[in-house]
């Protein structure tokens, strides 16, 4: 059954059983009806692909790629699928639960720590049967977690989700996609990415609900993915430190330094204290509120005695430290209230005196090497990480190394600066600055061996990547058949330290890199490669062909161009095209009678076409190139203009009517002798 246009709003698409009441939300490819299914009579939510953007194929796919992945996931915390279906429109839609509650963007969680923990709870669950049948979300954000009824947090919007065995032509492989405010380093690189660049949208995601704003903030999509891949992970608010540990492996830079998988992740955070299970942080707020703000003095003496026992209760026993703070407070709450008065207060009175012989109220000794790593941290945040010259986070970490190599935070200070040093590395040998790198290097070897449990598979994630990075410089000689960037990279991988099987693999792709005079095959025939001014290109071994041409021709539609050496009647009465221009041609022959404005039309054709971009050439690379045709001698169409006029083009070569190379033509007509070959950039 289906509503006609007076049943619901006009213009709004039919779609059989169900009747539209009102538009819920609007996205870039859909829009989100609320509606009610006749079979049953209960709200639904039903998204619509919109019909402006049917022709946009990527967009298509991930649409139906959605329905698709969430058909396969039945779970709890994830939004199921009642239905899918086109409308008669061809509209592909699909039709799920209304989720009334709002997305997790519009709450405030920072005073629920509690609930924090229930919504992470939640959404690893979810995140770990996803990934156990190969799917990985890359958008988890606030806005893509919405709560029914019942309040339970629900997973949705997997529109760009990636599939195991479907590849990742409908994610745009290459290129980043998601949310750059959650994103992951390596997925804001455009890099592959695994189920661990979840667990890392989550971290940020877990961070925002429990500060109440975003680890990184900046002013565009752009600022913000490089605030992900390059800034150093920021410190919590102290009321939330016993989370930075958890954080600093949520949201590593590298993956290899994140939690291997949820159920990890989720291990971890059962392992972060609840503030309410902290009884000496609690017993000093209630000893705060006992005293009040304008007993100060008494209230800084129990606060200071509150401190202390706090800094060293790691070295005592749980109970025993429980019971001393609890014979504070009673003893401070025995007291009338007149006694701990501003004026004449006793701070005897607050407390028993305590034993300077207890070891709990001694004060617990700081290590030599926090100076050190305190500046670190600032230093790692300003961005300065080897320089200026002793004020930079490289010398700050190795003296903290060289002064307490035991101080408890150094390991993980010294881990960020690792990552932030090979994002460096990465970044800098891809422009070619190969003794910055070889120096950076250096430096990230001096502190891996400094840290003997994380330092060693931090070099080998490093030089994995320097490895990439040089097997796409290598991409980019062998592209241009730029054979001297080749063996630069070869040098590059040996000073870095890279395995003699990975530079054997580079010197063999450099040595295969072809040189000027070697053919080289192209999709549009032979090619000759040329070094002209500098450069080198590659120039098609013959001229197009009338067969080549008339490809084009039909393809494109384009009108053929007038063809008369001279102006006479003829011309009005016998047109001559590339079709005929004359005399008797074979398919294969050199097409002509066709304008320079033709000719470059035909270059940007197979331009669009292909990977390539194709022109005309110039007359420095029509001379390097050989100019022999099977057919009759034709002059060739150049890119260069004719006497500071493009009006007119220049042609090369003696074509059969005995004209010499280098005459000015007008490029909007065709001329029986003057053809055209392609030049391909490398």
């Amino acid at each position: 059954m289906s509503f006609t246009q007076t049943d619901q709003q006009d213009g709004w698409p039919e779609i059989a059983g169900y009747r539209l009441l009102r538009i819920l939300g609007h996205g870039g490819m859909s829009t989100v009806y609320l509606g009610q299914q006749l079979s049953l009579g209960r709200e639904v939510a039903i998204k619509l692909m919109r019909q402006e953007a049917l022709a946009d194929e990527i967009g298509r796919r991930r649409f139906e790629n959605e329905a698709r992945t969430i058909a396969r996931l039945d779970h709890p915390h994830i939004v199921h699928i009642h239905e899918v279906g086109r409308t008669k429109e061809g509209q592909p839609y699909h039709v799920m639960p209304v989720l009334p509650r709002g997305h997790l963007g519009k709450r405030n969680l920072t005073s629920d720590e509690s609930r924090v923990r229930e919504i992470l709870e939640a959404l690893l669950s979810a995140l770990a049967f996803a990934h156990s049948r190969g799917v990985i979300h890359r958008d988890v954000k606030a806005e893509n977690v919405l709560f029914d009824e019942a309040e339970r947090p629900m997973l949705t919007d997997f529109g760009i989700a990636l599939r195991r065995g479907y590849g990742s032509r409908v994610t745009t492989a290459g290129v980043a996609v998601g949310s750059t405010a959650y994103m992951a380093p390596e997925q804001a690189r455009g890099s592959e990415v695994d189920l661990r660049a979840d667990l890392y949208s989550l971290g940020v995601l877990a961070w925002e609900m429990l500060v109440g704003k975003l680890p990184y903030l900046a002013e565009d999509g752009l600022s913000m993915a490089l605030k992900h891949v390059q800034d150093p992970i920021p410190r919590l608010p102290p009321h939330l430190g016993q989370w930075q540990r958890f954080f600093d492996r949520a949201l590593a830079k590298s993956p290899i330094e994140r939690f291997t998988d949820a159920q990890d992740m989720l291990e971890a955070m059962r392992r972060v204290p609840h503030a309410q299970r902290q009884p000496l942080r609690a017993a000093y707020a209630r000893l705060r509120a006992r005293f009040g703000l304008k007993q100060l003095v008494a209230a800084a003496t129990i606060a200071a005695i509150g401190m202390g026992a706090i800094a060293l209760l790691s070295r005592l026993d749980q109970n025993s430290a429980e019971k001393r703070l609890a014979s504070l407070i009673a003893t401070s709450e025995e007291r009338p209230a007149q006694e701990t008065t501003t004026q004449g207060f006793d701070p005897t009175l607050a407390a028993p005196e305590p034993d300077p012989s207890d070891s709990m109220l001694r004060a617990a000794p700081e290590s030599a090497a926090q100076p050190y790593v305190a500046a670190a941290e600032q230093q790692l945040q300003q961005g300065r990480l080897i320089s200026p010259a002793g004020e930079n986070a490289y010398d700050s970490v190795m003296a903290a190394w060289r002064t307490d190599p035991s101080h408890t935070g150094l390991s993980t200070v010294s881990a960020r600066l690792l990552a932030a040093l090979g994002d460096q590395s990465e970044q800098r040998l891809l422009k070619g600055e190969d003794a910055a790198v070889r120096d950076l290097v250096s430096r990230m070897q001096r502190l891996a061996e400094q840290d003997r449990v994380r330092g060693p598979a931090a070099m080998i994630q490093v030089r994995k990547r320097l490895s990439t990075t040089l097997s796409t410089r290598m991409d980019k000689a062998q592209a241009k058949a730029d054979r001297s960037a080749a063996q630069r990279v070869v040098a590059s991988a040996k000073t870095l330290g890279l395995d003699g099987a990975q530079i054997a693999a580079l010197q063999s792709r450099a040595t295969r890199i072809a040189q000027p005079g070697d053919r080289v095959a192209d999709n549009i025939g032979d090619m000759t490669l040329v070094e002209a001014g500098g450069k080198v290109v590659a120039v098609s071994r013959t001229a197009v062909s009338r067969d080549a041409y008339s490809e084009f021709a039909k393809a494109t539609q384009r009108q053929p161009a007038l063809c008369r050496e001279r102006a006479s009647l003829l011309r009005v009465l016998a047109p001559r095209t590339w079709e005929a221009p004359g005399f008797q041609q074979s398919n294969n022959a050199s097409v002509v009678c066709v304008s320079w404005q033709d000719a470059e039309a035909y270059a940007r054709w197979h331009s669009q076409r292909g990977k390539h971009r194709y022109r005309l050439p110039t007359a420095a690379e029509a001379q390097a190139a050989s100019r022999n045709d099977s057919g009759k001698a034709v002059a060739e169409w150049l890119n260069d203009c004719a006497g500071g006029s493009c009006a007119r083009r220049m042609t090369a070569g003696r074509s059969w009517r005995g004209a010499g190379g280098g005459r000015p033509l007008e490029a909007a007509r065709g001329y029986d002798d003057v053809g055209f070959r392609l030049v391909r950039e490398l």
